[in-house]
């Protein structure tokens, strides 16, 4: 049965009183289920630790992705996963905006998207991982039906989910949120800027670059975010496309950094 839409600016909860809201799901549950998380990665993190401590009796696992899952079969990781780990009956799963960011590029690149058809999560198409989602839903649950499915998302994920995997979010059992709080938010903002080195992530390899890049998405989408600071961290991510030769990505992330600052004198020379 279809649920209501969801409005991510209206979190009433404290942080603690979600996660006494999460853990209360997650002890009482028993069987098929799928929980949706908002949280950054760091948060999540520490959300799985929480969680092991708390519920000593719950057999848990964690599928933590650092790198896009190019043919979007989300399902068959999950299946190789609880086949070689058969007692976990809560699965933990981090990591999935890495293929939604592959997904972005690919489109800017080979479909020639604009800036407006990325951040405004196009109806053009489904990217592979939500499409294996949508499809699979009814394998979820009757190959898995003694797993609880928890899957942590930063803000952007979570809304590509909602939006182009309707029938598989539709069958959520919770969905729990966690902020981030203002002086947090400030603080890795301008960490991420004051890390900046050119030089150093032309070294970097791939993957490497693509964590950093999607950590930076997870910082812009997050309410609260400044203009300024979205116009920084925009520069900072076509920094990465950049040395990622990923030129097409590059100029757009520098369209959104000039949308917010448009007298950003580098932003312009730069993009060209």
């Amino acid at each position: 049965m279809s649920q209501e839409p969801l409005k991510w600016d209206e979190v009433t909860n404290t942080p603690e009183e979600e996660y006494q809201a999460l853990q209360r799901s997650l002890r009482r549950r028993r069987g098929f289920g799928l929980l949706f998380v908002r949280c950054s990665p760091a948060q999540g993190a520490q959300l799985v630790q929480q969680i092991e401590r708390d519920l000593p009796l719950k057999k848990i696992g964690v599928l933590a992705f650092k790198e896009a899952i190019e043919d979007g079969n989300f399902y068959q990781r999950a299946a190789d996963y609880l086949q070689e780990h058969s007692e976990v009956d809560t699965l933990f799963v981090q990591g999935l905006e890495y293929s939604l960011l592959s997904y972005e590029r690919q489109k800017r690149e080979e479909s020639g998207w604009s800036s407006e058809d990325i951040y405004n999560y196009s109806w053009k198409a489904v990217p592979k991982l939500l499409g294996n989602l949508n499809l699979r839903r009814e394998q979820f649950r009757d190959d898995f039906p003694t797993v609880c499915f928890v899957f942590l998302l930063p803000l952007f994920a979570l809304t590509y989910l909602a939006n182009r995997a309707p029938d598989f979010f539709d069958w959520r059992s919770g969905v729990y949120e966690f902020p981030i709080d203002p002086e947090l938010l400030e603080q890795e903002s301008l960490r991420l800027v004051q890390e900046s080195n050119f030089d150093e992530y032309l070294n970097w390899a791939q993957p490497e670059r693509d964590g950093r890049i999607a950590e930076i998405k997870c910082w812009i989408e997050e309410p609260g975010q400044t203009p300024e600071r979205k116009a920084r961290l925009f520069f900072e991510q076509a920094s990465l496309f950049y040395a990622s030769a990923k030129y097409e990505a590059a100029i757009a992330s520098l369209d959104q950094a000039l949308k917010y600052k448009p007298d950003n004198d580098i932003a312009w020379y730069n993009r060209g």
